[in-house]
């Protein structure tokens, strides 16, 4: 998990360090900390996360280990599964 917060003290040292990451294909799913909530990138909730709540994760596997959940709109029926258990 990679926190937006530690990739850079500005705003655009983040960016480019968060392009870098996405070009190498370090970062596939993007999350709330606060919520506990991971999702796709494109994801229109997730765009509006709050930049200090904003977290990175290379895979779903990574999320799920670190106890989030998935988005109930851009993965929906994943989200569907995770609530019958």
């Amino acid at each position: 998990m990679i926190r937006q917060q530690a990739l850079g003290t500005s705003l655009f040292a983040q960016l480019r360090q968060l392009k870098i990451l996405l070009d190498a294909g370090e970062i596939t799913l993007a999350g709330n900390a606060q919520l506990k909530i991971y999702g796709l990138l494109a994801c229109s909730s997730g765009k509006r996360i709050k930049s200090v709540n904003r977290v990175f994760f290379q895979n779903e596997q990574e999320a799920i280990a670190q106890g989030y959940r998935p988005c109930g709109h851009c993965l929906r029926s994943l989200y569907q599964i995770w609530k019958t258990i």
